[in-house]
């Protein structure tokens, strides 16, 4: 057992939210966490699509935004930040009921996604947040190249999420949430759960 795990081998915590914009890794290390847990994965795009099936525009009209309104992701980054954070505002209540579900339950779950706001931190609490950003837009261009090589250059893309990461961030530094660099990947998971058990506070920071 080591400084992770709780009684029976589980983790110390029950909820494990990887939080950051679009572009930073969220889901790669999401998924590494799930293998090395043995414990499931729940991504916040999961959570959209369940109440995007059940409501209608006039019940949720932020979640239904990009549906309803398919060019605006084409505007100013500026404006689609402005509308990625009315979004990640609007599912923060449906994200804190699955986070205190698992909690009063104690099964433990990775979850991850780009809406999820940071709270609070509870040091040694059953729910533990990690915020990823990348600044460098040319790095998060080119994590879109590598992964959806077919699209092309994203440099657009690029720039909404290095901004609304920043807000991201500034809202996680506020909330004592660490914030850390997806790179170096090899290391990332490690990095992680270094960050959320709160042991090696060196690697907390995003590049410069």
């Amino acid at each position: 057992m080591n400084g992770t795990e709780g009684a029976g081998g589980l983790p110390g915590w029950r909820v494990l939210v990887v939080g950051g914009a679009s572009g930073m890794g969220k889901t790669g290390v999401g998924r590494a966490l799930a293998r090395r847990y043995g414990i499931p994965l729940v991504e916040v795009d999961d959570i959209v699509e369940a109440l995007l099936a059940v409501t209608l525009p006039r019940h949720l009209p932020e979640v239904h935004f990009w549906r309803t309104h398919p060019d605006a992701a084409h505007q100013a980054p500026e404006s689609v930040v402005e509308r990625q954070i009315a979004i990640a505002r609007t599912l923060a209540p449906a994200v804190a009921a699955v986070t205190a579900n698992h909690v009063d339950t104690g099964t433990p779950v990775i979850l991850e996604g780009d809406y999820v706001l940071p709270v609070p931190a509870s040091p040694g609490g059953p729910v533990r947040t990690v915020l990823l950003h990348e600044d460098d837009e040319a790095q998060v261009a080119a994590n879109y190249l590598c992964r959806e090589p077919e699209t092309g250059p994203q440099r657009h893309r690029a720039r909404v999420s290095v901004l609304y990461g920043r807000w991201l961030a500034a809202q996680a530094r506020t909330a004592r949430v660490p914030v850390i660099a997806p790179l170096p990947w090899a290391n990332l998971t490690d990095r992680v759960i270094a960050a959320a058990e709160g042991t090696d506070r060196r690697r907390l920071s995003p590049r410069r």
